[in-house]
């Protein structure tokens, strides 16, 4: 049972189901077809009068983390509605744990999303997170798919 689970969790192109309720559906796969040890939890699964929501992260990095760059990618219903990149460990004065730990090493994290501003109208999104160990974005160590699927709207 054990070894189906990871299995499951750690096999690329198989989608991670991550919650499911009236106003919201959230899932995640893999976009690349490196195997990782990762895993990710949020609560509540709701998105109606939701502003803050509780997140947990475990990844065990397939290399060693002096620099880190993500680079997010968000799709509403097939068009592009936003990109951000954020450089988390630069190699010097990092405020981030993540940030020196070595290949092999577990992460295990715990962190609030926070979306106070963020109205999320009704329809299907598409977050691609690209992760990078170095800074011209040349060493992609893992790319997460999030599918979102917003059944009413927070207005």
């Amino acid at each position: 049972m054990l070894g189906l689970l990871f299995f499951i969790l750690f096999t690329p192109g198989v989608s991670e189901f991550l919650c499911t309720s009236s106003d919201l559906e959230l899932s995640y796969t893999f976009c690349d077809s490196a195997v990782h040890a990762f895993m990710f939890n949020v609560t509540p699964c709701g998105i109606v009068d939701k502003s803050v929501w509780q997140a947990a992260l475990t990844w065990i990095p397939r290399s060693d983390i002096t620099f880190l760059t993500v680079v997010f990618n968000v799709w509403y219903d097939g068009a592009r509605a936003l990109h951000w990149k954020e450089v988390l460990c630069s190699g010097a004065d990092d405020e981030y744990s993540v940030c020196g730990m070595l290949k092999g090493e577990t992460v295990a994290s715990s962190f609030d999303i926070k979306g106070a501003r963020i109205k999320f109208p009704k329809g299907n999104y598409n977050i691609i997170l690209h992760v990078f160990s170095d800074i011209p974005e040349n060493n992609m160590i893992m790319c997460l798919n999030f599918t979102m699927i917003v059944k009413q709207d927070n207005f």
